[in-house]
């Protein structure tokens, strides 16, 4: 099995699990970032670094790339979605002008993995 193999499986588990504003507790509640950090614990039994506590707005008030900035010291890029694969982490933005804020993992295409709870759905 390849990592983003395990990935997808660890995901699949936190189908269900409701939305919780800087949770992170499977099948208790999480955000995206939860989500994420949920899997990375699994995978490596600890967390990537110390998250500081945030505002649902952070994006807005702050305009830097933090999530991106973040991604970028744990994760390698890929050039394009397009050469992205199932299992991969996804980064989104809501507007072209606004900082990314919110994160999945790739389950395939289309569908996706994501907080709102956690939920599998095409997107």
């Amino acid at each position: 099995m390849s990592i983003n193999d395990d990935v997808l499986a660890i995901a699949g588990t936190w189908v269900g699990t409701p939305y919780r504003h800087q949770g992170s507790t499977k099948g208790v509640g999480c955000d995206c970032l939860g989500l994420i950090r949920g899997i990375w614990r699994e995978l490596y039994a600890g967390e990537p670094e110390v998250v500081p506590a945030y505002a649902p707005d952070w994006a807005e008030r702050a305009r830097e790339e933090r999530l991106i900035e973040a991604a970028e010291r744990h994760f390698l890029a890929v050039s394009s979605f397009e050469k992205s694969r199932p299992g991969d982490l996804v980064l989104f933005r809501f507007r072209p002008h606004l900082a990314a804020k919110h994160a999945g993992i790739l389950a395939s295409l289309p569908d996706s993995v994501r907080e709102a709870g956690v939920i599998s759905e095409a997107i």
